[in-house]
């Protein structure tokens, strides 16, 4: 990252809105890369939802790579893992210092989550926050302030405490961090699908979910038609709402080629 106080000039004020990726993780390696993180990014792809995960450990003093800048900005949707470290990493703040930029520029939609820490230590720079800025003073004295506004920034964004939720247990937060990114991503995508509302909720009350049982649903139509998106759509609203799911496209094509013991297997790994 440039040593200018701002990096308004990462971002162009000219752009097209095309997302190459459907969410992007920032979070301290280490302290959540093998634990909270991990879970969530399997959770993340199980759904089929496309995210990028840095797993690259950068030396200390080292600047953010434009392929890195390029991620975030191409991103539909960020997750932000406040942990006790992250303020430690200036890597961390840079990348946190162009994620609010694209918020604020590019309409991204950024959801941090507090793991370990409370959403006024980021706002704030409170404890470890403080501690760390204690130590950026000399080294970074030209960015602490603009690193310092994206915190309060970030910090006062909507998001989740994995301790307070559902008493402490992580994998109902994960399930509802997945859920809501879902259901964010199916409402950007409906946008551009006309009439689609009204058909994936004709739909989903024919499924009658939660009624119990087991419900078969068939799309009829001429080709062409929107069935295949429908369904899709419909897919990727509601199936994170049960333990397991799985899409299987082309079943017709796919059968005649290497018959129906090939689509059966590949059932078994869901």
């Amino acid at each position: 990252m440039p040593s200018s106080s701002s990096s308004s000039h990462l971002i162009p004020t000219s752009f097209s809105k095309s997302w190459k990726y459907d969410v992007f993780m920032s979070f301290r390696g280490e302290d959540t890369r093998k634990t909270f993180v991990d879970h969530l990014y399997s959770a993340l792809e199980q759904q089929g939802i496309y995210t990028y995960k840095d797993d690259e450990t950068l030396s200390r003093g080292m600047p953010i790579g434009r392929s890195l800048l390029n991620a975030i900005q191409e991103s539909r949707i960020i997750v932000i893992v406040f942990s006790k470290n992250y303020a430690d990493s200036s890597w961390c703040l840079d990348a946190l210092e162009c994620i609010i930029e694209c918020m604020d520029k590019r309409g991204q939609i950024v959801m941090p989550v507090f793991y370990d820490v409370d959403p006024s230590d980021v706002r704030k720079q409170n404890g470890k926050f403080e501690e760390a800025f204690a130590k950026h003073e000399s080294e970074y004295k030209h960015k602490v302030e603009s690193w310092r506004r994206a915190l309060v920034k970030a910090g006062n964004l909507s998001g989740w405490v994995p301790k307070d939720f559902a008493n402490g247990h992580e994998a109902k937060c994960i399930k509802d961090i997945v859920g809501k990114i879902s259901s964010r991503l199916l409402k950007s995508v409906n946008k551009d699908l006309i009439g689609i509302e009204t058909r994936l909720q004709d739909l989903k009350s024919k499924m009658e979910i939660g009624s119990g049982g087991v419900r078969m649903v068939g799309i009829w139509g001429v080709g062409g038609g929107g069935k295949t998106t429908l369904a899709s759509v419909a897919y990727t609203e509601i199936s994170h709402q049960f333990e397991a799911h799985c899409i299987l496209e082309n079943i017709r094509d796919e059968s005649r080629k290497h018959g129906l013991k090939k689509v059966e297997k590949l059932t078994e790994t869901y």
